[in-house]
């Protein structure tokens, strides 16, 4: 028989940024933040003795939810008010679904049977499928509510529902992997695969069978199966390893380097499950999956009618700052708009992400989707292409962007011998010829097919183009992120953008219209759309916090001590932290819905154990630095402190996945994966663009974000240093001796220069933020 050995690390506890159910994961791995009251407990409650998954430490208050031991039926788990679900652990960073019905994750089918029941639904996490077996059975979960395979053994011990699908196991690897097009002929490989499941039994058997293949197989934990996996595939020697035939062929759709092979035994049916006795509540689970769970829609017309009729709306969109995975949510102006539209008709919400290179306009006339996106300019030209337009959803005009070293262009009339630099098939284009229409003597050079607005304006920055065009709301954005950029005249009046449907669809039009006009006049509406069109205040803010030598920095500053000290964490940093998230503001909370100081999401602290908004200071408090300090805790023992310190920030505020997808590409660029600036974050900036990020398992990233906030974090914090002291400062997890972050900080790589900050009192210096990195060419 093959040789075999798992590979293990330590338990930790289990709160994640996972999100949605996505065809590009080994299993679905998605958590909702709900629950947000603690249940009321029946006299004979019975708490879990010792940390189970998804209990992160015992109670400290009314928002730490403390696990117990539950073995009835529904009846006895209508007694407690919660009902809890089981998955399996697949990453922190969540997983950016690229084309899936958003609304039929497993999670977000579990929140509506939770609802349907009258319960509040808590998430645990398994790390394998046996242990998520084991937790059901001893009473410490209610459901799996997972892709589990059904066998006659877990027939035999459980209560399985009725088949969500029936799927085979195939063999994935790269491009530059083995032949796996037919098991059989596998010879000296070794397979990964995920431990403690029945996909590694039949493996294990395969290789029995074939003993002259001479095949190995290594068990990893479902954390470390995918991510080693994904980061292995533009490698010489990526792994080899078994999925789900339905997974396996959409992953090769999002990643071009991933290679489908055969299959490995007969086809398996995927279901929930219960435990054994629990009749009534296997039943209704049965009941409300035959109801409720839909599958991908076939062909079919785009008219209103035939959407009502299939119950789902196709809306394509590109993957950027119209749809985004930020902060392991989905985000974006498309997404929640489509969304809060879809939800009010009453229809299920597929999201189709569209290649960068190819044209909306081409999904919508062909019926591959009903509604596009991209808030794409109306122009006359698409128009002719047989395209209506939505009322719009917002109006912007165009204005010149050009290099502080060039001449100024402040009027049309500067622009006269000057070159414009414009992105292929986009709207700036029409703009440059009616300028050249009007006598403005200015050259017009398109560039390649593929180049991104990112790399043009990145190009202006640097010196390499004359000018290019951006929409004015984001001309501050652009300019935050590349100092060298300069803003010119205003080149267009306010040009109305909107979402496309096909020609002579005027139902669905109608439909849409009337939506956008009801939803865009509510004014919380309305602020919302703009946020997504205006840079971040917290980002670009130069911390003009008024201090004094040895006095507070925050009106939390002793709530601060006691959590920095308790999860070894240096408590100016964290008011540093605190005061970029929140302007130390309790109430506080953001678009995609952080809440409080920390600005932490629901969903992340729910999965910490803590329940209930976030609004109180303390509860904020200690979820936020609770969750730094789990970031910090998956990075690896021998990346340096304060490398480790930058990683952690940038994953608070963009995902670890991202921060992930950023160290995976800067290995690629020939950058040090193990240092945060001019290395790391020149990756991170560089996710903003499509040839980069479609083939990121995270997908897009709004890189800008995390790179100005840990560089305002940085340098607030050497300012904090300078005034208060650190006695509460950060400590080593087993000896709790301070680790001398100032003295790191010194060593930094800074700018000889220094800056008074207006509010500071007179002496009191920070370190200005830096010019941001160059990227390395393409």
């Amino acid at each position: 028989m093959g040789q075999s050995h798992l590979t293990r690390r330590p338990d930790y506890p289990a709160f994640l940024h996972c999100l949605l159910l996505t065809f590009l994961a080994l299993t679905l791995t998605v958590s909702t933040g709900c629950g947000e009251r603690e249940a009321e407990k029946p006299a004979d409650s019975q708490p879990v003795e010792g940390e189970i998954e998804g209990v992160s430490e015992q109670p400290q208050g009314d928002h730490i939810f403390q696990n117990y031991r539950e073995t009835g039926d529904l009846q006895a788990i209508k007694k407690r008010g919660i009902i809890r679900f089981v998955h399996l652990y697949e990453d922190p960073g969540g997983v950016f679904a690229r084309t899936a019905i958003v609304s039929q994750s497993h999670d977000v089918l579990a929140k509506r049977l939770a609802d349907q029941l009258g319960l509040k639904a808590q998430f645990l996490v398994a790390l394998t499928p046996q242990q998520g077996i084991d937790m059901v059975i001893n009473g410490e979960a209610d459901v799996i509510a997972d892709n589990l395979e059904a066998t006659q053994q877990r027939r035999d011990i459980l209560g399985l529902s009725e088949p969500l699908q029936r799927t085979s196991r195939v063999l994935v690897t790269g491009k530059k992997g083995p032949d796996i097009s037919d098991p059989a002929k596998l010879k000296n490989v070794e397979l990964t695969v995920l431990a403690d499941s029945m996909i590694a039994v039949h493996v294990h058997k395969f290789v029995a069978e074939h003993p002259a293949a001479k095949l190995t197989v290594r068990e990893l934990l479902a954390d470390q199966l995918m991510t080693q996996f994904l980061d292995s595939m533009d490698g010489d020697k990526p792994l080899t390893t078994v999925i789900q035939q339905d997974r396996a062929e959409s992953l090769r759709r999002y990643h071009g380097d991933v290679k489908v092979g055969g299959a490995i035994g007969e086809p398996v049916a995927m279901v929930w499950a219960v435990r054994k006795d629990a009749r009534e509540l296997q039943t209704r689970i049965n009941n409300f999956l035959t109801k409720t769970l839909v599958t991908a829609p076939g062909k079919r017309e785009a008219d209103w009618s035939s959407i009502k009729k299939s119950g789902v709306l196709r809306f394509a969109t590109y993957n950027g700052p119209s749809y985004a995975l930020w902060k392991g949510v989905l985000t974006g102006l498309d997404y929640e708009l489509a969304r809060d539209f879809a939800e009010k008709n009453d229809l299920e919400l597929q999201m189709i992400v569209v290649p960068d290179k190819h044209d909306l306009i081409d999904y919508v006339k062909s019926g591959r989707a009903d509604i596009a996106g991209a808030t794409s300019t109306i122009t006359q030209s698409r128009e002719r292409q047989g395209i209506a337009f939505s009322q719009p959803i917002l109006e912007t005009s165009q204005r010149a962007l050009s290099n502080k070293d060039s001449p100024p262009i402040d009027s049309l009339q500067d622009l006269n011998g000057r070159t414009l630099v414009l992105r292929a098939h986009s709207a700036f284009i029409e703009t440059a010829q009616r300028l050249r229409q009007k006598g403005i003597d200015l050259e017009i050079e398109v560039a390649p097919e593929g180049t991104t607005f990112m790399e043009i304006i990145r190009g202006v920055a640097e010196g390499k183009f004359d000018a290019t065009l951006e929409d004015s709301n984001l001309a501050d954005l652009q300019i935050a992120l590349y100092p060298q950029l300069v803003k010119g005249a205003v080149v267009s009046d306010p040009l109305p953008q909107g979402w496309m449907v096909a020609e002579g669809n005027e139902t669905l039009l109608g439909k849409v219209d009337g939506f956008l006009k009801g939803f865009l006049e509510n004014k919380e509406n309305r602020a919302m759309v703009d946020s997504y069109f205006r840079p971040d205040e917290q980002l670009l803010n130069k911390a003009k916090a008024r201090l004094l030598p040895g006095g507070k920095l925050s009106p939390f500053d002793e709530l601060v001590r006691k959590y920095a000290l308790q999860h070894n964490l240096d408590w100016r940093l964290v008011v540093a932290q605190m005061w970029q998230e929140s302007n130390f503001d309790p109430k506080a909370e953001s678009h995609v819905g952080a809440q409080g100081l920390m600005q932490v999401m629901p969903r992340t602290a729910q999965e910490m154990g803590f329940r209930g908004p976030l609004f109180d200071p303390e509860h904020s408090v200690h979820a936020g630095t609770k969750y730094l300090n789990w970031v910090r805790d998956r990075f690896e023992d021998d990346l340096p402190a304060d490398e480790k310190l930058w990683f952690s920030l940038a994953a608070y505020n963009a995902g670890i996945g991202h921060l992930r997808d950023a160290r995976a590409l800067a290995s690629q660029l020939g950058l040090d994966p193990n240092q945060w600036f001019d290395n790391v974050e020149v990756a991170m900036l560089k996710l903003s663009e499509p040839r980069y990020f479609e083939k990121a398992r995270y997908g897009y990233a709004r890189g800008q974000e995390p790179v100005l906030y840990v560089r305002n974090i940085r340098n607030l914090y050497r300012a904090y240093t300078d005034i208060a002291s650190g006695d509460t400062a950060l400590m080593q997890s087993d000896e709790r001796q301070p680790l001398n972050m100032v003295g790191l900080l010194r060593h930094a790589d800074y700018s000889p220069s220094t800056c008074t900050l207006p509010s500071l009192p007179a002496g009191i210096t920070v370190h200005p933020i830096r010019p941001l990195p160059r990227a390395p060419s393409p």
